[in-house]
């Protein structure tokens, strides 16, 4: 088993479990006024980009206990899911310096508060922020098709998820 990579693909239920924890432990930092929590909240998404949920107590929660018990599996691709876990390791480091670093306060609750609406609509409503926003990029060229051939229409699958949910009612 290789320790540093993300799988591919990802199961979906894992990865909205996650969303819940992160919009757990960000809620209750930025309620509590418990700021130290973005270094642990950043350190995760860290460990889940360069090792998918090997590294991440989070991660392995979440694919061990907690999806294994919301039934089979719903695979989706891997690399927007990593794309994610880096805009994510981005924002609650920036919270962190803002807090470590520089003593702000406001700062690191305003980028608290982007992490725990982006975790919340994944976690919620399985809507992927940095999902969307990696299939812009692909249609921009920015990155390339070869990395995820899956995930170049996105809106696609959103709209068939959201037929399929209008069905169900």
């Amino acid at each position: 088993m290789r320790l540093i990579g993300f799988p591919n693909p990802v199961n979906e239920k894992a990865a909205r479990a996650v969303a819940a924890g992160v919009l757990i432990i960000a809620g209750t930092a930025l309620v509590s006024g418990w700021l130290w929590l973005t270094l642990p909240l950043a350190l995760g998404f860290f460990a889940r980009v360069a090792t998918g949920p090997k590294l991440s107590p989070l991660g392995q929660l979440a694919t061990r206990v907690i999806a294994p018990r919301l039934g089979p599996p719903k695979l989706v691709a891997g690399p927007p899911k990593r794309f994610a876990q880096a805009i994510g390791t981005i924002v609650t480091a920036s919270s962190a310096v803002a807090w470590f670093g520089f003593g702000s306060a406001l700062a690191a609750g305003v980028l608290l508060a982007m992490i725990i609406v982006a975790a919340g609509l994944e976690a919620i409503f399985a809507i992927c922020l940095g999902c969307i926003g990696f299939a812009y990029l692909m249609r921009a060229g920015v990155i390339p098709e070869e990395t995820c051939k899956a995930c170049g229409d996105i809106s696609s699958r959103y709209s068939r998820a959201t037929a399929g949910a209008r069905l169900e009612r």
